[in-house]
Order: C-alpha cells, then sequence, then structure tokens
C-alpha cells in the first residue's frame, strides 16, 4: 500500500484528489505543522480495520494466559518513607 503524506494546506486546497489517492493509492497522511495529525483512508479500509478487532470479552477468553492461577492478594506491608 503506497502512503502519501498531504500538508493540511495542500489537503484543503485538493480534497478531491485526496479522496481518489485514498481510494486507488490505501492511506493519506495529513499533517499540520509537520506533525501527522490525521488519516485519509477509504471506507473499504476503514471497514476491514474495525472489523478485524475483537471485543475484550474475546480477547480475554482466548488470552495465553486462560487458566493460569495469578496470585492477586496484595501487600499490606507499611509505606516505606523515602526522602528524595
Amino acid at each position: 500500500m503506497l502512503q502519501h503524506t498531504w500538508q493540511l494546506q495542500e489537503a484543503k486546497n485538493k480534497l478531491s484528489e485526496l479522496v481518489e489517492k485514498a481510494l486507488s493509492d490505501g492511506p493519506q497522511i495529513i499533517t499540520k505543522r509537520g506533525v501527522e495529525t490525521a488519516i485519509i483512508l477509504s471506507y473499504s479500509d476503514y471497514r476491514k480495520m474495525v472489523s478485524s478487532q475483537k471485543k475484550l470479552s474475546q480477547f480475554f477468553r482466548e488470552s495465553p494466559l486462560v487458566g493460569v492461577d495469578l496470585d492477586l492478594i496484595r501487600d499490606n506491608s507499611p509505606i516505606r518513607d523515602v526522602s528524595l
């Protein structure tokens, strides 16, 4: 996927071209004062990205730590006084 970087002013002036590039070439990055601030991508790329995400509950169910006995007992030791 070819990515292209656009300055914000250029993106404003060439919005139609920016959208066409996102459709044909993939995500387009927009910078503001030299900092990457936004990205334009096609709706189909967005849907692929969103649909590939798992629900948090599913992530935990499929975690390699399922069934591992974790020690969740809190340490009640007195707080140490540290001078800085």
